[in-house]
This record gives structure tokens, sequence and C-alpha cells, in this order.
């Protein structure tokens, strides 16, 4: 047999090993990834009340780690920003995408964490100024470092 031939063996026996560890390793998981997302379920009804049709829809894979980071970040009032600005932040964000669906929520969380109609109103207003000098910095390319030393910065 060619020297070429055994190499070719050999590593076409490495692929194949590795395959089947790959395999195994991943069938070893399933049942964890199954207990993780079950776990994950169950809390989403917990905190939610019940468990929303689009989070059914989600790679199951993925969803214990998107609801960790929800629960840790725009859930907890052990961060940072408290509720209502963490809503009205992401009002404003989900105004310039544009996410109707991500309006609705935040516009209903921002008034449960208290915001007021004046506050939901300035911070989209606040979005939209954002965004209209963004574009005439973007769009008349603006000098950034000469905008930073105008506006009292380096």
């Amino acid at each position: 047999m060619s020297a070429y031939r055994t190499l070719s063996s050999m590593h076409s026996l490495t692929r194949s090993v590795f395959a089947a560890c790959a395999l195994t390793l991943t069938l070893a998981a399933v049942p964890a990834l199954a207990d993780e997302y079950d776990a994950t379920i169950k809390d989403i009804q917990s905190t939610m009340g019940g468990v929303p049709g689009f989070v059914k829809q989600f790679p199951k894979a993925g969803l214990p780690g998107a609801w960790a980071e929800v629960k840790a970040i725009e859930l907890s009032d052990k961060t940072a920003l408290p509720p209502k600005v963490k809503a009205l932040i992401s009002l404003a964000v989900a105004a310039q995408i544009p996410c109707n669906y991500c309006i609705w929520s935040d516009t209903q969380n921002a008034k449960r964490a208290g915001a007021t109609d004046e506050e939901i109103q300035e911070a989209v207003t606040m979005a939209a100024l954002t965004r209209h000098w963004s574009t005439i910095f973007n769009g008349m390319q603006i000098d950034f470092d000469t905008f930073k030393k105008e506006m009292g910065g380096e």
C-alpha cells in the first residue's frame, strides 16, 4: 500500500472516530438539554402566568440562555437601572427599529412600572431626535474629532 493511501485511510479512520465521539457526546447531552428546557418552560410559566406561543417556537437549545438573559436584565429590579427606565429605553429603541410587538409590550411594561404618558412620549421623542441628528451627522460626514472638540470633549 502506498504511503498516500495509508495516510488517507488513517485520515478517514480519524474522521470516523471523531464523528462517533461527537455523536456520542451530542446524544449524551440531549437529556440534559431536555431537562434544562423543561425547567425553563416551568419558570416562564411561573413568572409570567403562562407560556406565550412565540416562546414555544424559539429553538429549544437557545431558550434557557435567552430566558436567563431576560430575567437577569429586563425583569430584575436588582440592576443599575430601575424597571421604568429599562422599559422606556426599550420602547425608544423599539420605536426606531421599528418593532410593533416591542412597542406594545414595552409601553405596557413602562406603564406597569409607573411611567406617565408624558414620560413615554418623551422617551419616544428622544429616540426620534437621536435618529434625526445621527442622520445629519453621518449624512454630512461631520468630522468626529472636530465634533467632540466643539461639543466640549477632548
